[in-house]
């Protein structure tokens, strides 16, 4: 009874605490936009001796929860990594598991969506997703395009290099039919281009899992993005991780290339 007690008192301590950096972070600069390369979700599940698909239905549940603190502590935009254009060579059966996980997710978060006056976008390419995942994310698209919090933005099907390819051919088209002159061609008007073109540059990166990499993942977007990665697997990411990535975010000195 001692130890159960005991047990009881530190949760209350941790998420009282766990309250009380929530309240300090929100008196400070939040990241306008946070992106996250959910990763681990298949050794999370091979630790515990269960098939990777179950690594990728609790790490949906951590895509929850983390979407209402974000929205909570003030963020504008969240853009997680949901599916690569690379993940097509994953077995089979786990990109079929994958294609139906909007499906889930969005049955059944999109009501407290759409109460907590979240909107939901998708970048990536729709060409080769089933008809029920497109479906879906079409629903949750239309569902909360009034809404005016948080942008929950789910990259699926997308890699940066075929999205900066395709931006460099649609800017080519336009100068060739006189749409834009050369001198017109800069940053700002690239960046018009890309997927992301209504959403400011991501302020934070996350990626979990130990790997130390970004994986196609926006890299024209990414290039004065601050960094923070950890060890921590993708459905272990709690609450108290992300509010450490926004504290340590708040601890740097962004330069942009200055001094």
């Amino acid at each position: 009874m001692l130890n159960k007690l005991n047990i009881w008192k530190n949760q209350n301590n941790n998420s009282s605490d766990l309250r009380d950096r929530i309240a300090l972070i929100k008196q400070h600069d939040v990241p306008a936009h946070v992106a996250i390369i959910m990763d681990g979700n298949g050794r999370w599940a091979k630790k515990r001796a269960m098939p990777r698909v179950a690594g990728h239905h609790e790490g949906m549940k951590v895509v929850r929860k983390i979407t209402r603190l974000a929205n909570e502590l003030g963020v504008n935009a969240l853009t997680v990594y949901a599916f690569s254009t690379e993940n097509w060579k994953r077995p089979k059966m786990e990109v079929d598991f994958l294609m139906k996980l909007p499906e889930e997710f969005l049955g059944t978060f999109l009501p407290e969506l759409i109460e907590e006056n979240v909107q939901v976008k998708m970048m990536g390419y729709k060409d080769n997703l089933p008809a029920h995942t497109i479906r879906a994310v079409e629903k949750a698209i239309n569902d909360t395009s009034s809404n005016t919090g948080l942008i929950l933005n789910f990259a699926l099907n997308y890699g940066s290099r075929g999205e900066i390819l395709e931006a460099v051919r649609q800017v080519a088209r336009d100068y060739k039919s006189g749409i834009m002159d050369e001198k017109d061609i800069n940053e700002g008007l690239f960046s018009s281009y890309l997927m992301t073109s209504e959403l400011k540059d991501p302020d934070l990166l996350i990626r979990t899992s130990g790997e130390i990499r970004l994986s196609n993942f926006m890299l024209w977007q990414l290039a004065y993005t601050e960094f923070w990665f950890t060890d921590v697997l993708w459905p272990d990411f709690s609450e108290g991780h992300f509010v450490e990535a926004i504290e340590a975010y708040q601890g740097r000195q962004r330069r942009f290339g200055g001094v």
